[in-house]
């Protein structure tokens, strides 16, 4: 693009500074702004960071946004501010929390970037992916969740340890929503064109399945004190990169539904055209009836948290 592009990030944690680095390095956007809850902690990263850009000789600059005007006109704001989880909080609780952060930054960003396209990082993705956008008003197109492309690759590098070969070449697709009830697609994953079924047996792809759906757990285990966080960036990065560049490139992300796979007003992780104008497309893949059942299992569960949102009179209380 002959014109310079800015990207925001709320939340310069883990995630959120892993995005902004990734970004400053390949040198695609002219400024990204770091805000956060810390002022001090995203003013030293994004010093860091400048100074890493300096040496890598990109153009990009990082700068912090100590207020929310600070996010003026921003061409896509990535959302990864939220709460973890504490000793004694509910998982209801932290719905409700993590629901009233993203409806807080979205109505910033709906008054400072109204032109902007949203990427929701934030936990539990789906349900606040619906929280924004609703929140922001924006077209769906605009309002986009990042799992899709994370829970894809995740599959993909599982793939390769069992395979023990195949590195770069392979192409796992997942769907659904970001959780225990993703669906993974091993039909329509490949090694440089040939089906994951003529190189690896049935017992193996459904060890490979069940890894996929609990790979954030596996590694919050051997971490103990924190969570995933290079390979999350990196997806975002993609993303970014893709809307920034206007690739035309397909990736699972997660949208609202109007009618495609016969579900509406609900949001799960699709295959997706990722363009200048954010989610351009919605690509309805042929699913059997196992895999159409996986969906119906993903969408419910993604329903009980909206319900639980809504006997807590949350959509509401912002309206």
């Amino acid at each position: 693009m002959s014109r310079s592009r800015k990207v925001g990030i709320v939340g310069a944690g883990n995630v959120g500074s892993s995005v902004a680095f990734i970004l400053a390095m390949n040198g695609h956007c002219h400024e990204i702004v770091l805000r956060d809850n810390k002022p001090g902690i995203a003013r030293g990263k994004a010093l860091d960071m400048c100074q890493a850009a300096a040496a890598g000789r990109s153009h990009s600059i990082v700068t912090v946004a100590d207020n929310p005007e600070d996010l003026k006109d921003c061409d896509i704001i990535v959302i990864t501010a939220g709460s973890p989880r504490k000793p004694g909080m509910s998982r209801d609780d932290l719905l409700l929390i993590n629901a009233k952060i993203m409806r807080e930054v979205c109505i910033d960003i709906k008054k400072y970037s109204p032109n902007a396209i949203v990427i929701i990082v934030t936990n539990p993705l789906d349900a606040m992916t619906y929280v924004a956008y609703k929140t922001l008003g924006f077209s769906r197109s605009r309002v986009i969740g990042m799992a899709g492309i994370l829970d894809s690759a995740r599959m993909s590098s599982f793939i390769q340890e069992k395979l023990g070969y195949g590195g770069g070449q392979i192409r796992a697709s997942v769907m659904g929503g970001h959780g225990d009830d993703m669906v993974p697609l091993p039909r329509y994953s490949t090694i440089a064109g040939v089906p994951l079924a003529d190189l690896l047996d049935e017992s193996t792809i459904e060890s490979i399945v069940e890894r996929t759906k609990q790979a954030g757990a596996e590694i919050v285990s051997h971490l103990q004190t924190g969570s995933a966080y290079y390979a999350p960036a990196k997806s975002v990065a993609i993303m970014v990169e893709a809307i920034l560049r206007d690739t035309k490139q397909i990736h699972p992300c997660a949208v609202t539904l109007k009618g495609e796979y016969n579900y509406s007003d609900i949001v799960n992780g699709v295959p997706v055209k990722l363009g200048a104008h954010g989610a351009e497309e919605i690509i309805e893949v042929t699913l059997n009836s196992c895999e159409k059942k996986m969906l119906k299992t993903s969408m419910e569960s993604v329903q009980s948290l909206l319900d639980t949102l809504e006997s807590k009179n949350f959509f509401a209380e912002g309206a």
